[in-house]
């Protein structure tokens, strides 16, 4: 017998930055280390991981990360987390390892602690084992994880799609699946993003018919934006691609790495002589790959739209496609993307979510699932909480009780004991750690608040120079703004700015001391009622006076 706990520090209420903690005992298993992008009005941010000092704190008894699959939303926040533990051991499939270690040379991060796992092939951790089984997904060797116990097998999904005619490195091993079912599931955890869609993913995750019919009816140059590390779509292009004479560029030095070394490993069948050098961009006919970068959705598309791209300038006569469904977090900004790329008179061809779905599950993929595994416990994780009662709902349907559906928030802490849940006010604290630049902890509250400040109100800088011998005014006060009003038309107002910070100067002044702080006080307090009476805002106002 076994007391298990289990919550997320991530990845509920939310699309992205999944991480689940499952505690047995004393071992700490954790799935996933993923990323949440930044929103169009985020001030700033690159990206958002979860708050992991329960790792931190915790980190001796931490067994291993296990990532289920090469996309930011599992793995994003690895190099951030490998900064504060070095020795946290990471364990993931081929392909996902060779992402993760790109990334992290990308980081100049050394790691000795990346473990490759064979789908099938258990691996012990004392009285506990990790069963990894191959799913369908966008990348391949996608794996779902088994966490056998003394109490039972906890399952933890990933994200997957049923899809049969998904072969090879993407086929999904639903017998072993259903052999884990026969054995006693104590819990399983499962996706819900595409909790409230009817019927089955496939065949509409599939996108070969409007790709070929892209490049049979454009003869000019096409341009797909396309996830990074969507090795399934990348090849649904390349098949079409093979029958025409056409070459293709890859833009972005990542993807391109990634492409080459899935044609090397086998998992893309692609002739390589094929992806032309960059200087080939402007060739009429050629298909380039453009990719989404992990510190915002479309950002090289961006770049490209803004006309600082050096390599590709778009004409009229230039296809775009849109090749993965927009996720709801980002709807915003695809719109603008989108609308963009129509201002430049391209032909825009765009995935519609109606008819296309990306590789998850939808509500007979999640049923059939739940059949095949007959867990004791259902717990519906990734997505959006509404997505989670949709999951829970599907549940019931299958003839779940409802205190057997585990419905939770970032933080709950789910505990068994036995192999029976047992009531418990437990929460974890969670938080999110906002990306500015490269390091965890760049951003806080009061840094964006600052920005949401500039944004809204502007900049005033006051500057004065003083005499060190006498103490008396020799230059200035100078008025600057940034962001607050058009100075050719407030001369007045820029003027009475400089006599009133003339005049809290000369108050403070005397020929033995001069108190600084409380020039900078005064100065701050009558220009701000001064602006705020004049102009109805408050702008954030910066004095600086120096002694020469």
């Amino acid at each position: 017998m076994s007391k298990i706990k289990m919550f997320a520090l991530g990845g509920l209420n939310e699309i992205g930055k999944n991480m689940y903690v499952v505690e047995v005992d004393e071992d700490i298993f954790v799935f996933e280390a993923g990323l949440k992008y930044s929103e169009d009005n985020s001030l700033g941010i690159d990206y958002i991981i979860p708050n992991y000092d329960y790792l931190k704190e915790n980190k001796e008894r931490i067994v291993g990360l296990f990532i289920t699959h090469g996309h930011d939303e599992q793995m994003g926040a690895i190099e951030d987390i490998l900064r504060d533990i070095p020795d946290l051991k990471v364990y993931a499939t081929k392909f996902t390892l060779e992402i993760i270690k790109k990334n992290l040379e990308e980081e100049n991060i050394q790691s000795d602690n990346l473990i490759e796992l064979q789908p099938h092939r258990n691996v012990a951790f004392g009285k506990n084992s990790i069963f990894p089984i191959r799913v369908s997904h966008s990348t391949p060797d996608a794996v779902m994880y088994v966490l056998y116990t003394e109490d039972g097998a906890i399952v933890f999904s990933g994200n997957y799609v049923i899809d049969p005619s998904m072969l090879g490195c993407f086929n999904c091993d639903v017998g072993k699946i259903a052999y884990v079912g026969k054995q006693g599931v104590l819990c399983f955890l499962n996706e819900s993003i595409y909790a409230d869609k009817k019927g089955f993913t496939s065949p509409n995750h599939r996108a070969r018919e409007i790709i070929r019919e892209t490049i049979n009816k454009n003869d000019g140059r096409i341009l797909f934006n396309i996830m990074q590390a969507q090795i399934f779509r990348i090849q649904e292009l390349f098949d079409e691609v093979s029958k025409t004479d056409r070459n293709v560029v890859v833009m972005g030095k990542k993807l391109e790495d990634i492409i080459l070394s899935s044609i090397a490993m086998g998992y893309l069948k692609f002739d390589k002589n094929r992806i032309k050098n960059i200087k080939c961009v402007n060739e009429k006919g050629i298909i380039v790959l453009v990719s989404n970068e992990r510190e915002m959705p479309y950002s090289n598309i961006r770049r490209i739209l803004r006309g600082t791209d050096k390599f590709i300038t778009l004409t009229p006569q230039d296809t775009v496609v849109f090749a993965s469904p927009v996720y709801d977090n980002i709807e915003v900004i695809s719109t603008k993307v989108f609308d963009a790329v129509a201002k430049k008179g391209c032909n825009l061809v765009i995935l519609s979510k109606k008819e296309y779905r990306s590789p998850h599950a939808s509500s007979e993929d999640i049923m059939m699932m739940i059949n095949m595994l007959h867990p004791k416990y259902y717990f519906p994780i990734v997505g959006e909480y509404r997505y989670q009662v949709e999951n829970a709902n599907l549940a019931y349907k299958l003839g779940m009780d409802e205190d057997h559906v585990l419905l939770k928030l970032n933080g709950d802490v789910v505990c068994f004991e036995g192999g029976n849940l047992v009531d418990t006010d437990e929460k974890i604290k969670t938080d999110e750690i906002l990306i500015d630049g490269k390091q965890a902890g760049d951003v806080g509250d009061v840094v964006l608040k600052d920005r949401e400040l500039l944004g809204e109100n502007g900049i005033v800088i006051v500057t004065a120079t003083l005499d060190k011998t006498t103490k008396k005014v020799l230059a200035g006060p100078e008025i600057l703004t940034r962001g607050f009003i058009y100075v050719k038309d407030n001369t007045d107002l820029i003027e009475e700015s400089a006599k009133i910070s003339l005049e809290v100067i000369n108050s403070f002044l005397n020929p033995n001391y001069v108190d600084f702080n409380k020039i900078k006080l005064g100065i701050r307090e009558k220009l701000g009622k001064f602006f705020y009476q004049q102009t109805g805002s408050k702008p954030m106002i910066i004095i600086v006076v120096q002694e020469v």
